[in-house]
Protein backbone atom coordinates (compact mmCIF):
# COMPACT_ATOMS: atom_id res chain seq x y z
CA UNK A 1 0.00 0.00 0.00
CA UNK A 2 1.76 3.03 -1.07
CA UNK A 3 1.17 5.85 1.51
CA UNK A 4 -0.51 8.31 0.67
CA UNK A 5 -0.32 12.12 2.10
CA UNK A 6 -2.22 15.18 2.29
CA UNK A 7 -0.25 18.22 3.05
CA UNK A 8 -0.01 22.18 2.97
CA UNK A 9 2.03 24.04 0.69
CA UNK A 10 5.78 23.87 2.46
CA UNK A 11 4.94 21.09 5.08
CA UNK A 12 7.30 18.44 2.44
CA UNK A 13 9.94 17.73 5.33
CA UNK A 14 6.73 15.76 6.87
CA UNK A 15 7.48 13.10 4.35
CA UNK A 16 10.30 11.79 5.85
CA UNK A 17 8.99 11.48 9.48
CA UNK A 18 9.21 7.16 10.15
CA UNK A 19 5.50 6.52 9.32
CA UNK A 20 6.25 2.99 9.17
CA UNK A 21 6.83 3.06 12.96
CA UNK A 22 3.69 2.87 15.44
CA UNK A 23 3.81 6.29 16.75
CA UNK A 24 3.86 5.13 20.28
CA UNK A 25 7.27 3.42 19.32
CA UNK A 26 8.56 6.89 17.76
CA UNK A 27 12.59 7.34 18.83
CA UNK A 28 12.77 9.88 21.28
CA UNK A 29 15.33 11.82 18.85
CA UNK A 30 12.02 12.51 16.63
CA UNK A 31 9.66 13.86 19.44
CA UNK A 32 9.56 16.89 21.68
CA UNK A 33 8.30 16.54 25.27
CA UNK A 34 5.57 18.79 25.78
CA UNK A 35 2.60 18.95 27.78
CA UNK A 36 -0.14 16.61 26.44
CA UNK A 37 -3.91 16.43 27.45
CA UNK A 38 -6.29 13.43 27.88
CA UNK A 39 -6.42 11.70 24.28
CA UNK A 40 -8.60 8.85 23.41
CA UNK A 41 -5.70 8.76 20.57
CA UNK A 42 -1.79 8.43 20.59
CA UNK A 43 -0.52 11.84 20.34
CA UNK A 44 2.79 12.69 19.88
CA UNK A 45 4.89 16.21 19.14
CA UNK A 46 8.00 16.21 16.42
CA UNK A 47 9.84 19.49 15.62
CA UNK A 48 10.92 20.21 11.99
CA UNK A 49 12.73 23.25 10.75
CA UNK A 50 11.80 25.35 13.87
CA UNK A 51 8.30 24.45 13.96
CA UNK A 52 6.69 22.15 16.31
CA UNK A 53 3.77 19.62 15.24
CA UNK A 54 1.37 17.72 16.87
CA UNK A 55 0.96 14.27 15.11
CA UNK A 56 -2.46 12.22 15.84
CA UNK A 57 -3.03 8.79 14.97
CA UNK A 58 -6.77 7.90 14.23
CA UNK A 59 -8.68 6.20 11.13
CA UNK A 60 -8.49 8.02 7.87
CA UNK A 61 -12.27 9.19 6.95
CA UNK A 62 -11.88 10.46 10.49
CA UNK A 63 -8.68 12.27 10.27
CA UNK A 64 -10.14 13.98 6.71
CA UNK A 65 -13.43 14.89 8.61
CA UNK A 66 -11.50 17.07 10.87
CA UNK A 67 -8.69 18.01 8.56
CA UNK A 68 -11.94 19.75 6.65
CA UNK A 69 -13.27 21.20 9.91
CA UNK A 70 -10.15 23.09 11.28
CA UNK A 71 -9.21 24.59 8.32
CA UNK A 72 -13.19 25.61 7.69
CA UNK A 73 -13.31 27.18 11.18
CA UNK A 74 -9.48 28.89 10.65
CA UNK A 75 -11.25 30.72 7.63
CA UNK A 76 -13.89 31.56 9.65
CA UNK A 77 -11.63 32.72 12.40
CA UNK A 78 -12.76 30.69 15.49
CA UNK A 79 -9.85 29.81 17.24
CA UNK A 80 -8.54 26.53 16.62
CA UNK A 81 -4.89 24.86 16.02
CA UNK A 82 -4.05 25.01 12.23
CA UNK A 83 -4.48 21.65 10.16
CA UNK A 84 -1.39 20.65 8.33
CA UNK A 85 -1.37 17.91 7.16
CA UNK A 86 -3.20 14.16 6.65
CA UNK A 87 -0.61 10.39 6.23
CA UNK A 88 -2.77 7.54 5.21
CA UNK A 89 -1.41 3.83 3.78
CA UNK A 90 1.26 3.76 6.69
CA UNK A 91 2.50 0.22 6.90
CA UNK A 92 5.16 -1.27 8.88
CA UNK A 93 8.27 -2.76 6.93
CA UNK A 94 6.75 -6.21 7.40
CA UNK A 95 3.39 -5.34 5.78
CA UNK A 96 1.17 -4.52 8.51
CA UNK A 97 -1.67 -1.42 8.30
CA UNK A 98 -0.56 1.45 11.01
CA UNK A 99 -3.62 4.24 11.34
CA UNK A 100 -3.36 6.97 9.62
CA UNK A 101 -2.76 10.21 10.98
CA UNK A 102 -3.09 13.79 11.09
CA UNK A 103 -1.32 16.55 11.83
CA UNK A 104 -1.52 20.39 13.13
CA UNK A 105 0.80 23.21 14.01
CA UNK A 106 1.40 23.43 17.87
CA UNK A 107 0.12 26.56 18.89
CA UNK A 108 2.74 28.48 20.93
CA UNK A 109 2.26 29.60 24.26
CA UNK A 110 -0.36 27.45 24.83
CA UNK A 111 -1.01 24.86 27.51
CA UNK A 112 -3.43 22.02 28.25
CA UNK A 113 -5.27 23.17 31.31
CA UNK A 114 -3.51 20.44 33.68
CA UNK A 115 -0.34 22.14 32.73
CA UNK A 116 -1.55 25.73 34.17
CA UNK A 117 -0.79 24.54 37.38
CA UNK A 118 1.81 22.91 38.94
CA UNK A 119 0.80 21.66 42.52
CA UNK A 120 -2.81 22.78 43.24
CA UNK A 121 -6.11 24.03 41.41
CA UNK A 122 -7.55 27.66 42.67
CA UNK A 123 -10.34 28.73 42.69
CA UNK A 124 -9.58 32.07 40.90
CA UNK A 125 -7.62 30.23 37.83
CA UNK A 126 -10.43 27.58 37.47
CA UNK A 127 -13.31 30.72 37.02
CA UNK A 128 -10.69 31.89 34.27
CA UNK A 129 -10.31 28.85 32.79
CA UNK A 130 -14.43 27.80 32.49
CA UNK A 131 -14.84 31.72 31.38
CA UNK A 132 -12.50 30.75 28.33
CA UNK A 133 -14.20 27.64 27.56
CA UNK A 134 -17.61 29.13 27.46
CA UNK A 135 -16.63 32.05 25.61
CA UNK A 136 -15.30 29.17 23.12
CA UNK A 137 -18.16 27.42 22.96
CA UNK A 138 -20.04 30.39 22.01
CA UNK A 139 -18.15 31.42 19.05
CA UNK A 140 -18.51 27.71 17.63
CA UNK A 141 -21.96 27.90 18.31
CA UNK A 142 -22.12 31.30 16.41
CA UNK A 143 -20.91 30.02 13.15
CA UNK A 144 -23.19 27.01 13.04
CA UNK A 145 -20.66 24.53 14.66
CA UNK A 146 -22.03 21.73 17.23
CA UNK A 147 -18.82 20.33 18.96
CA UNK A 148 -20.18 16.87 20.65
CA UNK A 149 -17.47 16.74 22.77
CA UNK A 150 -16.44 19.46 25.19
CA UNK A 151 -14.10 19.70 27.47
CA UNK A 152 -11.01 21.29 29.16
CA UNK A 153 -9.16 18.35 27.56
CA UNK A 154 -10.06 18.96 23.83
CA UNK A 155 -9.41 22.62 24.85
CA UNK A 156 -5.60 24.42 24.94
CA UNK A 157 -5.34 27.54 26.59
CA UNK A 158 -3.13 30.84 26.23
CA UNK A 159 -2.66 33.73 28.29
CA UNK A 160 -4.69 36.58 27.76
CA UNK A 161 -3.68 39.83 30.15
CA UNK A 162 -4.14 38.03 33.12
CA UNK A 163 -7.28 35.94 31.52
CA UNK A 164 -6.96 32.64 29.22
CA UNK A 165 -7.92 32.49 25.88
CA UNK A 166 -9.13 29.00 24.49
CA UNK A 167 -8.32 27.05 21.37
CA UNK A 168 -10.45 23.99 19.90
CA UNK A 169 -7.91 20.99 19.75
CA UNK A 170 -9.44 18.01 18.95
CA UNK A 171 -12.77 18.57 16.27
CA UNK A 172 -13.33 14.97 15.13
CA UNK A 173 -17.04 14.47 16.68
CA UNK A 174 -17.94 18.20 15.73
CA UNK A 175 -20.49 19.13 12.56
CA UNK A 176 -20.74 22.39 10.72
CA UNK A 177 -24.13 23.39 9.95
CA UNK A 178 -26.06 26.75 8.75
CA UNK A 179 -27.37 27.54 11.89
CA UNK A 180 -27.59 25.25 15.26
CA UNK A 181 -30.76 24.41 16.83
CA UNK A 182 -31.49 24.78 20.61
CA UNK A 183 -31.41 20.95 20.76
CA UNK A 184 -28.08 20.70 19.23
CA UNK A 185 -26.58 23.52 21.31
CA UNK A 186 -28.21 21.89 24.62
CA UNK A 187 -26.29 18.82 24.20
CA UNK A 188 -22.96 20.48 23.73
CA UNK A 189 -23.77 22.26 27.07
CA UNK A 190 -24.95 19.08 29.06
CA UNK A 191 -21.58 17.26 27.53
CA UNK A 192 -19.55 20.21 28.53
CA UNK A 193 -20.91 19.71 32.14
CA UNK A 194 -20.45 16.06 32.43
CA UNK A 195 -16.65 16.18 30.98
CA UNK A 196 -15.44 19.14 33.40
CA UNK A 197 -17.31 17.20 36.11
CA UNK A 198 -15.04 14.26 35.68
CA UNK A 199 -11.79 16.21 34.39
CA UNK A 200 -12.32 18.37 37.91
CA UNK A 201 -13.46 14.61 39.78
CA UNK A 202 -9.77 13.30 38.41
CA UNK A 203 -7.72 16.54 39.08
CA UNK A 204 -9.06 15.78 43.09
CA UNK A 205 -8.37 12.52 43.08
CA UNK A 206 -5.11 13.33 42.25
CA UNK A 207 -4.90 15.62 45.11
CA UNK A 208 -4.21 18.68 43.43
CA UNK A 209 -8.00 20.24 43.21
CA UNK A 210 -8.55 23.42 46.13
CA UNK A 211 -10.04 22.07 49.01
CA UNK A 212 -12.84 25.47 48.21
CA UNK A 213 -13.64 23.69 44.80
CA UNK A 214 -16.58 21.53 44.22
CA UNK A 215 -16.20 19.90 40.75
CA UNK A 216 -20.01 18.93 40.37
CA UNK A 217 -20.73 22.84 41.14
CA UNK A 218 -17.86 23.96 39.03
CA UNK A 219 -19.21 22.59 35.71
CA UNK A 220 -22.51 23.91 36.13
CA UNK A 221 -20.99 27.14 36.29
CA UNK A 222 -20.10 26.44 32.39
CA UNK A 223 -23.55 26.77 31.75
CA UNK A 224 -24.42 29.64 33.93
CA UNK A 225 -21.18 31.87 31.79
CA UNK A 226 -22.37 30.45 28.01
CA UNK A 227 -25.98 31.16 28.69
CA UNK A 228 -24.88 34.67 30.12
CA UNK A 229 -23.18 35.56 27.52
CA UNK A 230 -25.52 34.02 24.07
CA UNK A 231 -28.24 35.91 25.43
CA UNK A 232 -26.27 39.22 26.03
CA UNK A 233 -24.96 38.37 22.18
CA UNK A 234 -27.96 37.27 20.53
CA UNK A 235 -30.68 38.21 22.62
CA UNK A 236 -33.05 41.33 22.21
CA UNK A 237 -33.38 44.16 24.37
CA UNK A 238 -36.39 46.39 24.75
CA UNK A 239 -35.64 50.05 24.15
CA UNK A 240 -37.83 53.39 24.99
CA UNK A 241 -37.80 55.19 21.58
CA UNK A 242 -35.12 57.83 21.16
CA UNK A 243 -32.88 56.47 24.60
CA UNK A 244 -29.62 56.73 22.70
CA UNK A 245 -27.55 55.79 26.06
CA UNK A 246 -29.17 52.64 26.14
CA UNK A 247 -28.44 51.21 22.39
CA UNK A 248 -25.00 52.38 23.04
CA UNK A 249 -24.65 50.98 26.53
CA UNK A 250 -25.77 47.90 24.53
CA UNK A 251 -23.44 48.16 21.85
CA UNK A 252 -20.46 48.89 23.97
CA UNK A 253 -20.84 45.86 26.83
CA UNK A 254 -20.74 43.65 23.29
CA UNK A 255 -17.90 45.08 22.32
CA UNK A 256 -16.04 44.79 25.98
CA UNK A 257 -16.47 41.23 25.73
CA UNK A 258 -15.11 41.00 22.02
CA UNK A 259 -17.71 40.57 20.10
CA UNK A 260 -18.52 43.29 16.98
CA UNK A 261 -22.10 44.37 15.65
CA UNK A 262 -22.97 43.12 12.12
CA UNK A 263 -26.21 45.68 11.99
CA UNK A 264 -28.75 46.07 14.75
CA UNK A 265 -32.76 44.80 13.74
CA UNK A 266 -35.20 47.55 15.34
CA UNK A 267 -38.95 46.50 15.60
CA UNK A 268 -41.25 48.57 17.21
CA UNK A 269 -43.44 47.09 20.13
CA UNK A 270 -47.47 47.08 19.81
CA UNK A 271 -47.43 49.54 22.89
CA UNK A 272 -45.40 51.99 20.46
CA UNK A 273 -43.57 53.88 23.02
CA UNK A 274 -40.54 51.09 22.62
CA UNK A 275 -38.85 49.23 19.93
CA UNK A 276 -37.11 45.57 20.57
CA UNK A 277 -33.19 45.37 19.13
CA UNK A 278 -31.79 42.33 18.46
CA UNK A 279 -27.51 42.65 17.35
CA UNK A 280 -26.31 40.72 14.86
CA UNK A 281 -22.75 39.77 15.66
CA UNK A 282 -20.44 38.54 13.03
CA UNK A 283 -17.32 37.83 14.97
CA UNK A 284 -15.42 38.49 17.92
CA UNK A 285 -11.91 40.03 18.47
CA UNK A 286 -13.40 44.08 18.16
CA UNK A 287 -10.25 45.14 20.17
CA UNK A 288 -7.26 42.88 18.49
CA UNK A 289 -8.33 43.61 14.89
CA UNK A 290 -8.17 47.21 15.85
CA UNK A 291 -4.73 46.81 17.47
CA UNK A 292 -3.74 44.93 14.74
CA UNK A 293 -4.91 47.78 11.89
CA UNK A 294 -3.21 50.72 13.97
CA UNK A 295 0.37 48.38 14.52
CA UNK A 296 0.08 45.27 12.79
CA UNK A 297 0.62 43.07 16.36
CA UNK A 298 -1.74 40.11 16.39
CA UNK A 299 -2.28 39.70 20.32
CA UNK A 300 -5.20 38.05 21.72
CA UNK A 301 -8.05 39.94 22.54
CA UNK A 302 -7.67 40.80 26.34
CA UNK A 303 -3.65 41.69 25.88
CA UNK A 304 -5.10 44.12 23.11
CA UNK A 305 -7.92 45.82 25.23
CA UNK A 306 -4.96 46.40 27.66
CA UNK A 307 -2.84 47.63 25.25
CA UNK A 308 -5.18 49.54 23.79
CA UNK A 309 -5.39 51.26 27.33
CA UNK A 310 -2.03 52.20 27.14
CA UNK A 311 -1.90 53.69 23.82
CA UNK A 312 -4.50 56.08 24.76
CA UNK A 313 -2.61 56.90 28.39
CA UNK A 314 0.40 57.54 26.14
CA UNK A 315 -1.18 59.67 23.29
CA UNK A 316 -2.62 61.91 26.49
CA UNK A 317 0.39 62.11 27.91
CA UNK A 318 2.45 62.63 25.26
CA UNK A 319 0.39 65.44 24.76
CA UNK A 320 -0.52 64.16 20.80
CA UNK A 321 -4.26 64.36 21.27
CA UNK A 322 -4.57 66.23 17.85
CA UNK A 323 -2.52 63.79 15.85
CA UNK A 324 -4.16 60.95 13.79
CA UNK A 325 -4.59 57.96 15.65
CA UNK A 326 -2.30 56.08 13.14
CA UNK A 327 0.73 58.05 13.55
CA UNK A 328 0.44 58.19 17.36
CA UNK A 329 0.20 54.13 17.21
CA UNK A 330 3.05 54.00 15.25
CA UNK A 331 4.98 56.12 18.09
CA UNK A 332 3.69 54.09 20.86
CA UNK A 333 5.38 50.60 18.88
CA UNK A 334 8.53 52.60 18.62
CA UNK A 335 9.00 54.04 22.24
CA UNK A 336 7.06 51.89 24.42
CA UNK A 337 5.89 48.58 22.82
CA UNK A 338 9.11 47.51 21.53
CA UNK A 339 11.56 48.78 23.95
CA UNK A 340 9.86 47.65 27.41
CA UNK A 341 9.50 44.34 25.79
CA UNK A 342 13.14 44.40 24.22
CA UNK A 343 14.33 44.85 27.98
CA UNK A 344 14.10 41.33 28.01
CA UNK A 345 17.08 39.49 27.88
CA UNK A 346 17.37 36.72 25.20
CA UNK A 347 17.51 33.93 27.37
CA UNK A 348 14.24 34.69 28.93
CA UNK A 349 12.23 35.50 25.81
CA UNK A 350 10.98 31.89 25.73
CA UNK A 351 8.62 32.94 29.08
CA UNK A 352 5.54 34.93 27.70
CA UNK A 353 4.91 35.98 24.46
CA UNK A 354 5.96 39.70 24.39
CA UNK A 355 1.96 41.65 24.74
CA UNK A 356 1.27 39.21 27.72
CA UNK A 357 4.96 40.34 29.20
CA UNK A 358 4.10 44.18 28.08
CA UNK A 359 0.56 43.32 30.07
CA UNK A 360 2.53 42.03 32.97
CA UNK A 361 5.11 45.09 32.99
CA UNK A 362 1.76 47.48 33.41
CA UNK A 363 0.72 45.43 36.50
CA UNK A 364 3.87 45.16 37.79
CA UNK A 365 3.87 49.54 37.91
CA UNK A 366 1.11 49.37 39.13
CA UNK A 367 2.34 47.55 42.20
CA UNK A 368 5.03 48.79 42.15
CA UNK A 369 3.73 52.12 43.23
CA UNK A 370 1.53 51.11 45.35
CA UNK A 371 4.32 49.28 47.96
CA UNK A 372 6.89 52.60 47.19
CA UNK A 373 4.32 55.25 47.21
CA UNK A 374 5.17 57.43 44.35
CA UNK A 375 5.23 57.34 40.67
CA UNK A 376 6.82 54.38 38.76
CA UNK A 377 8.12 54.95 35.24
CA UNK A 378 7.62 52.16 32.92
CA UNK A 379 11.43 51.84 32.03
CA UNK A 380 11.55 51.06 35.87
CA UNK A 381 8.76 48.89 36.29
CA UNK A 382 10.15 47.25 33.37
CA UNK A 383 13.54 46.20 34.54
CA UNK A 384 12.16 45.65 37.90
CA UNK A 385 10.10 42.88 36.41
CA UNK A 386 12.61 40.98 34.29
CA UNK A 387 14.87 41.01 37.65
CA UNK A 388 12.18 39.95 39.91
CA UNK A 389 9.04 37.84 38.33
CA UNK A 390 9.62 36.85 34.77
CA UNK A 391 13.25 35.35 35.58
CA UNK A 392 11.25 32.68 38.46
CA UNK A 393 8.66 31.83 35.82
CA UNK A 394 8.57 28.49 33.42
CA UNK A 395 8.83 28.57 29.72
CA UNK A 396 5.29 28.67 27.88
CA UNK A 397 6.83 29.33 24.71
CA UNK A 398 6.49 25.02 25.03
CA UNK A 399 8.53 25.05 21.26
CA UNK A 400 11.30 24.55 23.34
CA UNK A 401 10.63 22.55 25.62
CA UNK A 402 12.53 23.74 28.49
CA UNK A 403 9.82 23.53 30.71
CA UNK A 404 9.89 20.20 31.07
CA UNK A 405 13.94 19.56 31.50
CA UNK A 406 14.09 18.41 27.74
CA UNK A 407 17.09 20.04 26.12
CA UNK A 408 16.27 22.49 23.10
CA UNK A 409 19.84 21.51 21.51
CA UNK A 410 19.11 18.11 21.62
CA UNK A 411 15.50 18.18 19.55
CA UNK A 412 16.46 17.70 16.00
CA UNK A 413 15.17 14.45 13.94
CA UNK A 414 17.25 11.54 13.02
CA UNK A 415 15.82 9.70 9.82
CA UNK A 416 17.37 6.34 9.43
CA UNK A 417 15.52 5.13 6.67
CA UNK A 418 12.51 6.27 4.61
CA UNK A 419 9.52 4.71 3.53
CA UNK A 420 8.85 3.99 -0.31
CA UNK A 421 5.83 6.39 -1.07
CA UNK A 422 4.02 6.96 -4.26
CA UNK A 423 4.83 10.88 -4.41
CA UNK A 424 2.13 11.10 -7.21
CA UNK A 425 -0.51 10.87 -4.30
CA UNK A 426 0.77 14.05 -2.91
CA UNK A 427 -1.65 16.68 -2.79
CA UNK A 428 -0.89 20.04 -2.14
CA UNK A 429 -4.09 22.44 -2.09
Amino acid sequence: MALRVTAAAGEHDLLFLPWEVPLEEWPESTLVALPRGISRHIVRFVKLAGAVYAVKETVEPIARHEYDLLFELGRRDVPCVDPVGIVAGRTTPEGEELPAAIITRHLQFSLPYRALFSTTLRPDTMHRLIDALAVLIVRLHLVGFVWRDCSLSNTLFRRDAGAFAAYLVDAETGELHDKLSDGQREYDLQTAEVNVAGELLDVEASGRLHPSIDPIATSHIVRQRYETLWKEVTGPVSISVGDRHALDARVRRLNDLGFDIAELSVVSEEAGDCVRVTPKVVDVGHHSRRLLRLTGLDVEENQARRLLNDLDTYRVEEALTDESEELVAHRWVAERFEPVTGVVPADLRGKLEPAEIYHEVLEHRWFMGERLKRDVTIWEAAADYVATVLVDKPDEKAVLGQRLGTPSDTMGVRFEETTEMDLSELDLP
